[in-house]
């Protein structure tokens, strides 16, 4: 068995992450940077280890040496000005790197997205050759890009990085579907164009299995897309949703040219163009597979939904 440090293990996917490690009986450490991410991580099994990431002398300092680095911190609010991803996703990976290299480990492996590829034209059935858009006018898109190059940058005979890019992360308790849910409730959100167009997702058990994979069989230096494996249409994926969420509101419709000009990338792309993804190369080198249906994802996250909101499932008696 290994043992496993995890940076951004409070969050949807490092929490699921977590619990996987330690399922499979690996030691697991996780940085915290407060109270609440340290009962998070440690609910999840891992021992909380509290610091700072840009100062990777603050958590390096009480970890034993570790066999692989997951990373998985990051900015994910889209709209955060340029210096705020800079500092949090470009200086904090760089930093990651660095805790990486203190502790001695063998592995680190980064979780990337495939918005490191978005500068405007859609993603049409791209495989890993397509390049990275460290100059994307989306902050979020460019800093995700700039990350991976540092990962890629870094692979060396002491310390192996791969770079894993799952597209829209769902599973219950997923902060995107959370927020896009939000959004309908409030009025906040719409149809671009009708949003019937083909687009890759990726549950979030598939994705922890991509992180895993990608540690055990990764090749040095490179990245792996991960999915479902199964296109979706967007506008019905996420009705879908709403459905499972029990969200029965009319959600408008918006042209193109008007959300052109009101939403800012790369939240525009992602709700008005294709994004499929080749993952020929997950399957080939690491063994990929997805580990769970459709269908029976879709029916954990309507079972969890009724574990949290039990009255919902209930008849009215006439």
């Amino acid at each position: 068995m290994a043992t496993a440090f995890v940076t951004g293990g409070s969050g949807f996917i490092g929490n699921a992450l977590i619990r996987r490690l330690v399922a499979d009986g690996h030691t697991v450490s996780a940085l915290a940077r407060s109270d609440v991410s340290a009962r998070a991580v440690e609910d999840a099994g891992a021992r909380a280890v509290r610091g700072e990431l840009l100062e990777p002398e603050s958590w390096t300092a009480s970890v034993d040496a570790c066999d692989v680095v997951f990373h998985l911190a990051a900015e994910t609010d889209v709209a955060a000005d340029p210096e705020q991803h800079q500092r949090v996703t470009v200086d904090g990976t760089r930093a990651a790197l660095e805790g990486a290299r203190r502790l001695g480990a063998a592995h680190f492996v980064h979780c990337g997205s495939e918005a490191a590829l978005l500068a405007g034209p859609p993603l049409i059935d791209v495989d890993e050759t397509a390049p990275l858009r460290p100059d994307s006018p989306a902050a979020y898109s460019a800093a995700k890009a700039q990350s991976e190059q540092l990962v890629a940058a870094a692979s060396d005979e002491q310390l192996a990085t791969v770079v894993i890019r799952p597209r829209f992360v769902w599973g219950p308790g997923s902060n995107l579907i959370d927020a896009i849910v939000r959004a309908a409730r409030n009025g906040t959100f719409a149809w671009i164009e009708g949003s019937r167009f083909p687009t890759d997702v990726t549950y979030i058990d598939n994705v922890v299995e991509g992180l895993v994979l990608g540690w055990q069989r990764g090749r040095p230096g490179e990245a792996y897309f991960i999915t479902d494996r199964e296109p979706v249409e967007m506008r019905s994926f996420l009705e879908k949703q709403f459905q499972l969420y029990k969200v029965d509101l009319r959600i408008p419709d918006l042209d193109l040219e008007t959300a052109r000009a009101n939403v800012p990338p790369p939240l525009f792309w992602f709700f008005s163009q294709q994004c499929t993804l080749k993952t020929g190369k997950a399957v080939e080198e690491l063994g990929y597979r997805p580990v769970i249906t459709r269908d029976q994802a879709l029916a954990t996250v309507a079972a969890a939904w009724l574990t949290f909101n039990p009255d919902c499932g209930k008849q009215e008696t006439p």
